[in-house]
């Protein structure tokens, strides 16, 4: 047995190890958590193409904009704490688009490597299928350096392309992968709302 040595104090990640998340819709009073867990992405990874991070006003628009469509937008919470959000939002702005959506999920990097981010995607899909959209698109930088390939691909989603460097952040042209996910009855059956542009 080796000598025990000192160790530093106990991350988020590190502490209750086995608490189970409670996904919930978020709230204003979320949005300072979130602004943070954002901005850490925005700032250090390229999951986010925007290099400033927003502001709490800015998200507080994002976050009612969210809403007015109708789409969900939620945190993950443990033991009081946000350690995670997922939001979903119309893929392009044109009517004929308007069943299919784009799916966003930041976790806290405290909070990486405990099967977070499968939690959220899961339960944004189930709420989404729910709902009258029949496809989910997500937009995927870099391979998915950060795993975000491979979650998708396990809940279900389809790699449909690459397109080449389109982004560029942090010094270095970036690809974006392009995943798809059908939701409830995808293509079988026209859209409950037939209105055309």
């Amino acid at each position: 047995m080796s000598p025990s040595r000192p160790t530093s104090p106990p991350t988020p990640a590190q502490h209750a190890p086995h608490s189970t998340p409670l996904i919930r819709n978020a709230t204003e009073a979320d949005l300072p958590s979130i602004q943070a867990i954002y901005a850490h992405h925005v700032l250090t990874g390229v999951a986010s193409f925007e290099e400033t991070p927003p502001s709490v006003d800015d998200l507080r628009t994002r976050l009612a904009s969210v809403r007015g469509q109708g789409l969900p937008y939620m945190v993950a919470e443990i033991d009081g704490e946000v350690a995670g959000y997922c939001y979903a939002t119309p893929y392009r702005p044109r009517a004929a688009y308007r069943n299919t959506i784009e799916d966003s999920i930041y976790v806290s990097d405290a909070y990486r490597g405990r099967g977070l981010g499968r939690v959220l995607l899961q339960a944004l899909i189930e709420r989404c299928e729910s709902g009258p959209w029949r496809q989910m698109v997500a937009v995927i930088a870099d391979g998915g350096s950060g795993g975000s390939l491979s979650l998708h691909k396990q809940l279900g989603f389809e790699l449909t392309g690459t397109l080449k460097a389109v982004g560029y952040k942090h010094g270095r042209w970036l690809d974006t992968t392009l995943m798809q996910r059908t939701l409830g009855r995808g293509a079988s059956t026209p859209p409950d709302d037939t209105t055309n542009d």
